[in-house]
């Protein structure tokens, strides 16, 4: 069994592993994980950005145990947390939690707030609007002529304008906050870059929120802010925070799914020509191309709030958590052959790439319609779409908190 550490206390054993650990093929996770799951479930490896250890968990049945938990919480600010971001600590101090990081009972009253915004039946009312922007844009890309970046032309562009959208934000901006957005995501830079990217998009927002205090719109931010006004549970500040995440959030894991998912079936031919001759299997393989890549594996790093048994091993109060999505959704008990990409997989809603418990990703009804319309109609409207230039010579985020691809240059 792996020795405790303390939570502030460097280990000094050079058999812990780094994390993150990095993809050695950009389809498979870190070969490290499956021989956790099999021989060490819960274990410890060293933070890469902080130098401190924290506990990994890695099969299926844990990681949900994990985050279903009342005993651990998700606030950034507790010591002991697992930072996978150079945070400055003058920023930590003073900074506003994210619904992503609060715990009940200020996390539950602002997603009471927010969940009407991403019902099934309002995104089925969006697809129409939807459908729009994905043909507007691959209008633009057939008249552009291959090749064309696809992350640039498609992945990024429709996450965005459907998000700007949603919540009010001009789109003619997005060009920046995609900037501070990749920033906020990038585990390599300095704790002062990460602090001014966050900055400068609260000052945007700032504004945004303001403007919309005194004359609201139809739009996700003015109705939060008009049903505050009726039962206040959030400052301005707050309202800042929440317009942060809705907008990094709503676009950065999107964007990065659309470009990895057309990867997916474009090295899948055989897959591809499934889902081609029969749009019936679309849904399905948005869940496995979802549980496939699992492309935030680390976002729901939690602190221990007592002391708590996982696998019979003790994880103490103030220790840090990270349960891996990435390996639970690749826990061949759960998904047989689990490496293999199988749009047919009937277990595949079975995934964690959502999270799970009480912060399962909100917006995950929108996630899978954009990526339903987007996978659907570009390779109805593009069937010749291929890559313009070998797998081996494209860029993978290993570096970022989101797993992508830096561009994806395609033709036909």
């Amino acid at each position: 069994m792996t020795q405790h550490h303390p939570a502030a206390e460097v280990p000094s054993s050079p058999a812990l592993p780094d994390f993150p650990m990095r993809r050695t093929c950009p389809f498979s996770p870190p070969q490290r994980y499956a021989e956790l799951r099999e021989h060490e479930p819960v274990s410890q490896a060293v933070l890469k950005v902080t130098g401190r250890p924290a506990w990994l968990v890695t099969t299926h049945e844990h990681v949900k145990a994990v985050l279903g938990d009342s005993r651990v919480s998700s606030n950034l600010k507790l010591p002991g947390y697992p930072h996978q971001f150079p945070i400055p600590e003058e920023m930590l101090r003073e900074v506003r939690l994210m619904l992503l990081s609060m715990d009940p009972p200020e996390h539950t009253a602002q997603r009471r707030y927010l969940i009407p915004e991403f019902t099934a039946r309002r995104m089925r009312a969006l697809r129409p609007r939807v459908q729009q922007i994905v043909d507007a844009r691959i209008d633009a890309m057939l008249a552009q002529g291959g090749p064309v970046d696809l992350v640039a032309a498609l992945a990024l562009a429709v996450p965005s304008l459907v998000i700007c959208e949603l919540l009010g934000v001009p789109y003619e901006d997005h060009p920046q906050f995609e900037e501070w957005s990749a920033l906020m995501m990038n585990h390599d830079i300095s704790p002062q870059e990460y602090g001014a990217a966050v900055m400068a998009l609260d000052s945007y927002l700032d504004k945004l929120v303001t403007a919309k205090q005194a004359a609201p719109g139809d739009d996700l931010i003015s109705r939060f802010i008009e049903k505050n006004r009726e039962d206040p549970i959030a400052d301005h500040t707050d309202i800042v925070t929440m317009a942060r995440l809705m907008l990094v959030g709503g676009h950065e894991t999107t964007a990065n799914m659309i470009s990895l998912g057309v990867l997916g079936l474009l090295e899948h031919p055989e897959q591809l020509a499934a889902v081609q001759a029969d749009p019936e299997l679309l849904p399905g393989a948005v869940e496995e191309l979802l549980r496939f890549f699992s492309i935030s594996d680390s976002g729901t790093a939690r602190v221990a709030l007592e002391d708590i048994e996982v696998d019979g091993v003790v994880i103490k109060a103030g220790e840090g958590i990270l349960p891996l999505n990435n390996s639970a959704n690749h826990d061949e008990s759960v998904f047989p052959d689990p490496d293999t990409l199988d749009i047919r997989r009937a277990e595949a809603r079975s995934h964690l790439a959502f999270g799970y418990g009480i912060h399962q990703c909100i917006g995950q009804n929108l996630a899978r319609i954009e990526l339903e319309i987007v996978y659907g109609t570009l390779f109805r409207r593009i069937p010749g779409l291929k890559l313009a230039v070998p797998l081996s010579e494209l860029r993978f985020k290993d570096e970022a908190l989101v797993y992508g691809v830096h561009e994806l240059p395609v033709t036909w």
